[in-house]
């Protein structure tokens, strides 16, 4: 019985109730990414099962041609200039947002739940409202007038991307929110009331109690946000049909179904994988860093 605890540690119990995820983390991220590594790396191409077929090693074959490829260049730029959309407005937002609800507000629950209810809703359904929204003849640009950009926004190269950054934001805001709530609720009172004390205003008791205060909750959204971004598919692809035009709101994610999915090329495909693996694993590190040079 000792030498079955040793094996399990200290805590069987707490390991008894981990393992599952253990297993599911392995079965759903560490395997696939491995595998993908592995296509990556060779000729990899579809076969029927059971057939057996020869997928040759071709070393960095595959990354060359990926990096050669102007198109998935212009991928990782758009899904850059999202992240520098995104990721700076939803935490503005999100706090700004949050702090406001926080406070003893008339209809505080009905704020609440309807900045929640875009991010719980289908992403095909709140589309139909954006693409009516934005498209040529749509109600912004009837209010517009003469102001409204030709081409329209999803259709115009330069306008494309950011608008779809506009969109993630706007439907994940409600997300965002409820972390900084969470976060709220452990910035003591007193330091509101010392700072009141030392006769700072509201916007100085933000800066100096209630922006340092959720300091963690930052680091989160900002993280999320920046992994959730840099998965961007399914906005592209129903907002532009399919990353247009000509690419112009194409992410990395996108590129990676046409060229796996669409176009049958696995190998190639998985070589935009690991290198969108790898530019946020250094983007998370940056920030990892800078945060921690912040709390300092």
């Amino acid at each position: 019985m000792s030498r079955r605890l040793r094996i399990l540690g200290e805590h069987p119990i707490g390991t008894a109730f981990v393992t599952p995820y253990v297993v599911f983390i392995a079965a759903v991220f560490a395997y696939p990414l491995g595998f993908a590594v592995y296509m990556s790396f060779h000729d990899y191409f579809f076969a029927a099962p059971g057939a057996i077929v020869d997928r040759p090693f071709v070393g960095f074959d595959n990354y060359a041609a990926v990096l050669g490829d102007p198109a998935v260049r212009r991928a990782f730029g758009n899904v850059l200039v999202f992240l520098v959309i995104n990721v700076p407005l939803t935490v503005i937002l999100a706090l700004g947002l949050a702090t406001a609800l926080n406070a003893a507000i008339r209809w505080r629950t009905f704020f609440r739940v309807s900045y929640y209810v875009p991010y719980v809703t289908a992403s095909v359904a709140v589309v139909g409202v954006w693409l009516f929204l934005f498209n040529s003849n749509g109600l912004v640009n009837s209010v517009l007038g003469p102001l409204a950009p030709d081409p329209s926004w999803l259709v115009n190269s330069g306008l494309a991307m950011p608008t779809v950054a506009i969109y993630v934001t706007w439907k994940q805001l409600g997300f965002f929110i409820l972390l900084y709530l969470a976060a709220l609720q452990n910035v003591s009172k007193d330091l509101y009331e010392a700072a009141s004390m030392d006769g700072a205003n509201r916007w100085k008791s933000f800066l100096n109690v209630t922006v340092p205060g959720v300091r963690p909750a930052t680091t989160l959204v900002v993280l999320l946000a920046t992994v959730t971004g840099a998965n961007l598919f399914t906005e592209p692809y129903l907002l532009t049909g399919g990353g247009g035009p000509d690419g112009a709101s194409a992410s990395p994610v996108l590129v990676m179904y046409q060229r796996g999915i669409e176009q049958g090329n696995p190998d190639t495909a998985s070589a935009i994988g690991v290198l969108l693996v790898i530019g946020v694993l250094l983007l998370a590190l940056i920030e990892r860093r800078f945060v921690a040079r912040e709390d300092r």
